[in-house]
């Protein structure tokens, strides 16, 4: 089985940040990740997005940072949404308990 090479694509827009994710999010791309967060993560002004549509896999490490993000974004009181979870991953999420956190945007 060939593996889904990871892609993040970027986009700002006037009240929001949408971190698009592709492929498999798993440790070996942690550190690609929290790049693509660092510069956002503490901005209170804008929703972080992140958009799971192309994303084919993910591992507890992938589902870690996410409740990571939750949490931190909750901290600081700034909105954070994820969009477009495909039903497999879905799934996962439901499993691991974390759907019931995760606010479902609405943003394409």
């Amino acid at each position: 089985m060939k593996s889904q090479q990871f892609q993040i694509d970027q986009k700002e827009t006037r009240d929001s940040y949408m971190i698009s994710l592709g492929g498999e999010l798993d440790l070996s791309v942690v550190p690609q990740l929290r790049t693509a967060l660092e510069p956002v993560m503490d901005r209170t002004d804008l929703n972080l997005v992140l958009n799971l549509r192309e994303l084919k896999y993910i591992d507890s490490t992938g589902i870690g940072i996410i409740v990571s993000i939750l949490k931190y974004r909750d901290g600081i009181n700034a909105p954070f949404s994820v969009t477009e979870i495909p039903p497999s991953i879905q799934r996962l999420f439901d499993l691991t308990g974390i759907s019931g956190y995760l606010s479902e945007g609405t943003e394409k």
